[in-house]
């Protein structure tokens, strides 16, 4: 398999469900760096609870961050690119007062939210960087949103179709997200291939949930884990072990150690 980059999704994938990096994982991840494979991470977290884990693992390489919402530079972390959405505030804000849900903005300056729960405390813990706005949004001064979190604690497409002319939304169980038409983790990864000069067919993606969907079904190798829904298997070329028992190590340990990168 001639490979030269894979593009990695973080919970459900590289993480374990304590958020934590395997040794297993870790180690296959070094083994392929050292033979000149490019290792990126794609990820729906915001940038302040990836880095901790990109550094953990040495890595240079762009940080795809927010579903695509925004690529940081792996050395300085500085935004290289933001894809903001536009949406009518004061219609959000109507909606999601009429409908109890906890709220997330994800902006280019920070997390915005309407309530503190345990996941928030757990980003704070590891990005070191606490929420920028916590209370009535109505009430919050920010700009530049890259990503709206719904989660009105089950899947809801009768709601999120109110915003499908204003971006695009991805569904979860627990709600969905609102990103800008045509933002995605593979809207991001095009932009790196041709940074890089690498071709959408010397790449593997890998990952767990409908926001890795896109990346992959398009990638020249596709990998979902066993834990993925089957919407998600359905779009891929592999399926590998679970992220609790290093179902991302056993794809590269199997097709990419001791292959050869162009």
């Amino acid at each position: 398999m001639d490979v030269r980059a894979i593009f990695i999704d973080m919970d459900g994938t590289l993480l374990t469900a304590n958020n934590s990096i395997s040794k297993r994982n870790a180690e296959a991840i070094y083994k392929i760096i050292n033979q000149g494979i490019k290792v990126f991470l794609a990820t729906g977290r915001q940038y302040e609870i990836t880095a901790p884990y990109h550094q953990a693992l040495g890595l240079q390489t762009p940080m795809i961050c927010l579903n695509g919402a925004s690529i940081h530079d792996g050395r300085t972390g500085n935004p290289i690119q933001i894809k903001p959405i536009m949406l009518d505030k004061e219609r959000f804000h109507q909606f999601t007062g009429e409908n109890p849900c906890h709220v997330l903005i994800h902006t280019s300056d920070g997390l915005y939210s309407n309530q503190m729960n345990e996941e928030m405390y757990e980003w704070t813990r590891e990005g070191r960087v606490p929420p920028r706005y916590i209370g009535n949004l109505r009430k919050a001064n920010y700009k530049y949103a890259l990503k709206y979190d719904i989660r009105t604690g089950s899947s809801n497409p009768s709601l999120s179709k109110c915003f499908t002319k204003e971006g695009d939304i991805i569904h979860w169980k627990d709600g969905f997200e609102i990103v800008a038409h045509g933002v995605s983790k593979w809207s991001a990864i095009k932009t790196l291939l041709r940074v890089y000069g690498i071709k959408q067919t010397e790449i593997v993606t890998i990952g767990d949930g409908p926001n890795d969907i896109q990346m992959l079904r398009h990638a020249g190798t596709g990998v979902a884990m066993a834990n993925a829904a089957p919407k998600v298997k359905e779009a891929a070329d592999f399926v590998t072990g679970h992220h609790e028992k290093d179902g991302l190590a056993d794809f590269i340990e199997e097709y990419l150690v001791n292959s050869y990168a162009i």
